[in-house]
């Protein structure tokens, strides 16, 4: 589980604790953070320790292990309230990505159906986070290759955007936008990748590329403004880039910034990509304006570092997301195949 491995897991379960890497430190500095409390978790998933929706998801389910490990409780139902708390704790640390509620809903659901003692209610907590952590990786493994079918077929190489991270660091391992990355990497389809800095945290910059230095994969880092102009010279062959939570229409939630992106798509005729797990889409909100958006604090977008970049007195605005209508987006790829936004509800029964 080293910086210098090709497999970069984001999440690991080991010797009764979570090792998390701390996302806020690279690419400077590679290092893990230990969680051995439920509180401990909810703050490193609010304070970006750990980010991106699927990791985000398996980090809530060790959390509720975690949680339920420091209950001191005999009753059963008491038991289930307690770890309810817990639940509660964690929904409130990133309202926007539904892979956590997702998760969390999952880790509920078990401790629900197991008929056996709180031991074992709580060993099979365990075993479901680690469920939830496996599945997420082969998800990831099969939304690359998934992609590798709408990757234009041409005699030369592709050039790919991307924004924000939905790499290894997002996921349990390999990631979403960036598996289709890697599998075209692996495939030798991949030219380059053209990474966006991505405006106010730069996971862009700081994450995405890094991940690439990693395997080797050839990566430019532009700033947000450039992606157009990118476009425009022709330099773009498509986009493709993760999700947060989808609406049942398609409209698709993720990082600040992509829904401009999808319009200059769009505008230059270049397909855009939404690669994320099944499990990302919300069949329960009928279209993304009922997405909730999370705002973050404006010393993201005051300063750089400790170092303030605006007069005092300036007022901030500062939405972590923005929503891309359907009608921006070429296709979904999940690990069930491609999907075009428009036939998502035919899939609603396989959630049912």
């Amino acid at each position: 589980m080293n910086s210098t491995s090709n497999q970069i897991y984001p999440v690991v379960w080991q010797d009764g604790k979570v090792l998390l890497i701390d996302q806020t430190r690279l690419p400077g500095e590679y290092s893990h953070v230990a969680i051995n409390r439920s509180s401990d978790m909810a703050q490193a998933i609010k304070t970006m320790i750990v980010r991106g929706a699927p990791a985000i998801g398996v980090a809530a389910a060790y959390g509720m292990y975690l949680g339920a490990t420091e209950i001191e409780e005999c009753d059963r139902t008491k038991f289930i309230q307690h770890l309810e708390q817990v639940a509660n704790l964690l929904r409130q640390t990133r309202p926007t990505a539904v892979n956590l509620f997702w998760a969390i809903a999952r880790m509920l659901k078990t401790a629900h159906e197991e008929i056996g003692t709180i031991a074992e209610i709580k060993s099979t907590l365990l075993k479901t986070a680690q469920e939830i952590q496996a599945e997420d990786l082969a998800t990831c493994q099969a939304i690359g290759d998934s992609g590798l079918s709408i990757l234009p077929t041409t005699p030369k190489k592709l050039r790919i955007l991307t924004h924000c991270n939905a790499g290894s660091l997002a996921t349990a391992g390999y990631g979403t936008a960036l598996g289709v990355v890697r599998s075209a990497w692996r495939e030798q389809r991949l030219e380059r990748v053209y990474a966006d800095e991505t405006r106010p945290r730069l996971q862009g910059a700081k994450l995405t590329a890094w991940e690439c230095v990693q395997e080797n994969i050839p990566v430019t880092v532009i700033t947000d403004s450039m992606a157009a102009h990118c476009m425009q010279r022709k330099m773009i062959d498509l986009v493709v880039v993760g999700a947060d939570r989808i609406a049942a229409n398609g409209d698709a939630a993720n990082k600040i910034g992509t829904y401009a992106l999808a319009i200059a798509a769009k505008a230059h005729q270049i397909p855009f990509y939404v690669a994320a797990p099944f499990s990302t889409i919300d069949f329960d909100l009928a279209n993304g304006s009922q997405i909730l958006i999370e705002e973050r604090d404006a010393t993201e977008i005051a300063q750089i570092g400790d170092t303030a970049i605006c007069a005092e007195g300036v007022e901030f605005y500062n939405p972590a997301f923005d929503v891309t209508p359907a009608n921006l987006i070429s296709a979904i790829i999940t690990e069930k195949g491609v999907i075009e936004p428009a036939s998502l509800i035919d899939y609603r029964s396989a959630v049912a």
